[in-house]
């Protein structure tokens, strides 16, 4: 039974606005109120996670989400996890309340090794990713190979970092959130010298965790410092370093009962089953610091030349259930509520990262066309070091969190470390074909050292066209990558061996529509990518099984989204409708099979009004509908689709010769009840609960 067991644990766990500004001065008791209103449009979304430049997000032939920190302060959001709450493509997959983020786009689940970068530059997002120092969240949706090399065909997260912006500024804020958490921040920013000389800029953040979700108090922090120096007309030296701390009991999941699949409502959301005397925080530490110059070479062209280390430390450990030995169930609980329960401690884990490139941007004409090129190479080496790890049996618990066991906290075997290298070198080229018509060419070379050699190259093609002054139309292809190896086990007879590359291949069909006061968009995408599979009977005896592609996994789908302002109303909303599926597998029985925890019908809508009769103010209502999800890979069962519904209200006032900023909301106003995902990991069903009814509150002041 160990061996069925551990082997899978092994595995890792805008349009036009209208602004009105009140102005308050004080004179003794007396208040006097001067209205100004400022009507204008806002500065557009950027596709820069693409990595075509400054091009308009509303010009652009690929679908990208950019949410600034203003909107994830509305939304309440502290985590990487909280933006599946911001867009219907983008879901949950596997994000215990505590632990590390990971998230899906159109129904693949991201590599958190490979699809998350930090302005650009690969990262490991095997931590806690803490959000005050970030200017905005990047998502482009869609296959990556062009701008990511290796990674999973969903599509691509950067987190772009604050920076000094060449102004003499200092925001403050203080967060409270039910039942008890408590978050104070700062954002400092000074120019010193002349001519803008040197710009500094200050985040810091502390706060204490005591959420709605028992025993898993905790607390965060964070220190940030960013610089950016000037010497000369077009010469630039950007430097930062971050240190992040977030330490908290993370939550296993629920899971089925026996043959059955329990309701929601049979559990209290509230209780968490990592809720042992002896159970520890996970602990994430964590050092990022880069450098970046940026040197002009005339009007059109610059070269930029930039690196990145990161340094992560974790302390992974708790009270864990998984399966029922007592039915000989291995994949769930029993049917009356009881599980196994081990005792994982994974101490010291380090993560080290280094990236760096040197890319030449710039325009130019050749044959007669406009290009705006992009050339460049890049370089990262990861390590995950080994450690000592425990993974023991230390009694049975039960799902109501009343079963109290001993610790078995003796560690039972080394965990192997991991050393992955790669250089990859790009061109990317926006030809200009005519006055409305444009040409989109990407192109990625990737070699890898991974204790193996690897190479590809991926392509991606666009053409676009500007129908008229509002609206376009586009079409794209492109081609993404994945590097699988068998795994070192006795049960294969081609243990440790390197599968061909996985490629994956998307073609999309896009409208756009950008108007005075509204804005709209549609997506049509096909993603096809290889699977793999066990082949033979695979039981604990040497040779088995053999491991090696099988078919694939097709995605076909429509995006929707739009935005718009009547008077004193908004709507933003997005959609998705989603066809996955697995074709071409050798067992027949597999083909047609949708995957689990993947729904296939999303729909994320907010509406807001602003009054004319209180300048500043903005009620918002939001709506959150999720479809249903299989919970096993053979689909015979599944969780329904749930539906929960959101208020909140900003007042921003100037008051005292300062800007103030007073935000209130209310998530699950109706205190719905439902499984929120159900992933299917480590060859066992989990059921994550809705987060219960909860209050927050804020308070945000700029001097």
């Amino acid at each position: 039974m160990a061996s069925n067991l551990l082997s899978p644990f092994l595995a890792r766990r805008f349009p036009l606005r209208t602004v009105t500004l009140a102005a308050v001065s004080a004179c003794g008791s007396a208040h006097a109120v001067e209205q100004i209103t400022i009507t204008g449009r806002p500065v557009p979304a950027l596709a820069g996670v693409a990595g075509f430049g400054d091009v308009p997000a509303a010009k652009a032939p690929f679908q990208t989400l950019t949410l600034t920190g203003a909107s994830l302060a509305d939304a309440g959001i502290e985590s990487l996890a909280g933006v599946t709450a911001l867009d219907a493509s983008v879901a949950d997959s596997y994000n215990s309340p505590g632990y590390w983020s990971t998230l899906t786009i159109r129904g693949f689940t991201l590599d958190n090794n490979h699809n998350v970068q930090r302005d650009g530059l690969p990262i490991s997002a095997e931590t806690a990713l803490l959000l005050d120092n970030k200017e905005r969240i990047e998502i482009l949706k869609g296959t990556s190979g062009a701008q990511a090399g290796t990674s999973a065909p969903g599509g691509l997260v950067n987190l772009v970092l604050k920076r000094p912006r060449g102004a003499d500024q200092s925001t403050l804020f203080v967060g409270w959130t039910e039942r008890g958490s408590w978050k104070a921040a700062v954002d400092v920013e000074r120019q010193l010298g002349g001519s803008d000389a040197l710009g500094l800029r200050l985040n810091a953040a502390t706060e204490s965790l005591e959420p709605v979700l028992r025993d898993a108090k905790g607390q965060r922090s964070l220190l940030a410092l960013s610089a950016a120096a000037r010497f000369g007309p077009g010469e630039r030296l950007d430097a930062e370093i971050e240190l992040s701390h977030q330490s908290q009991p993370s939550m296993p999941g629920y899971s089925m009962l026996g043959p059955r699949v329990p309701s929601a409502r049979e559990i209290d959301p509230r209780t968490n089953l990592n809720n042992q005397s002896w159970s520890l925080p996970v602990v994430f530490d964590g050092t990022t610091a880069s450098l970046r110059w940026t040197q002009r070479l005339g009007e059109d062209w610059q070269v930029v030349a930039d690196a990145m280390t990161q340094q992560l430390r974790t302390d992974d450990r708790i009270a864990f259930p998984f399966g029922c030995s007592a039915e000989g169930r291995y994949d769930r609980y029993c049917s009356d509520g009881s599980f196994d329960l081990y005792d994982y401690r994974s101490e010291r884990e380090r993560r080290e990262s280094f990236a760096g490139g040197l890319h030449l941007d710039g325009r130019g004409t050749w044959g007669g066309m406009a290009h705006t090129l992009s050339t460049g190479v890049t370089w990262s080496d990861f390590r995950l070091h080994p450690n000592t790890q425990a993974y023991n049996w230390a009694g049975v618990g039960r799902i109501d969190g009343s079963v109290q066991v001993d610790a078995a906290p003796l560690p039972t075997y080394e965990a192997d470390g991991r050393h992955e290298q790669s250089t990859e070198l790009y061109l990317r080229d926006h030809v200009e074909l005519g006055a409305r018509t444009d040409l989109w060419l990407g192109l990625r070379h990737s070699q890898l050292q991974r204790g193996y050699d690897q190479s590809f190259t991926t392509p991606w093609v666009a053409l676009s066209h500007q129908i008229d002054g509002s609206l376009m139309v586009y079409g794209s292809w492109g081609e993404g990558v994945e590097s699988a190896v068998v795994p070192s086990l006795r049960t294969y007879t081609n243990a440790g061996q390197v599968l061909p590359a996985l490629r994956s291949k998307q073609a999309e069909l896009g409208l756009k529509l950008s108007r005075k006061d509204w804005s709209a968009g549609l997506a049509a995408f096909d993603i096809r990518r290889p699977a793999t599979s066990d082949f033979g009977v695979c039981d604990d005896a040497d040779g088995s099984c053999t491991r090696g592609i099988d078919g694939g996994a097709h995605h076909l789908g429509v995006e929707a989204t739009a935005e718009g302002r009547w008077g004193t109303f908004g709507l933003q909303g997005s959609a998705m409708w989603l066809r996955a599926r697995r074709e071409g597998a050798e067992n027949p029985d597999l083909n047609g099979l949708v995957p689990a925890n993947v729904a296939q019908r999303s729909v994320r809508m907010a509406a807001s009004w602003q009054p004319e009769a209180l300048p500043g103010f903005t009620a918002q209502a939001s709506l959150d509908y999720q479809g249903p999800r299989f919970v096993l890979p053979d689909n015979s069962a599944r969780i329904p689709g749930w539906t929960t519904v959101g208020l909140s209200a900003r007042y921003a006032v100037n008051a005292w010769g300062h800007q103030w900023q007073a935000r209130a909301g209310v998530d699950n106003l109706f205190d719905r009840q439902g499984w929120r995902e159900s992933p299917y990991q480590f060859s066992h069903v989990y059921l994550y609960p809705l987060e219960p009814r909860t209050f927050r509150m804020s308070l945000q002041a700029t001097l």
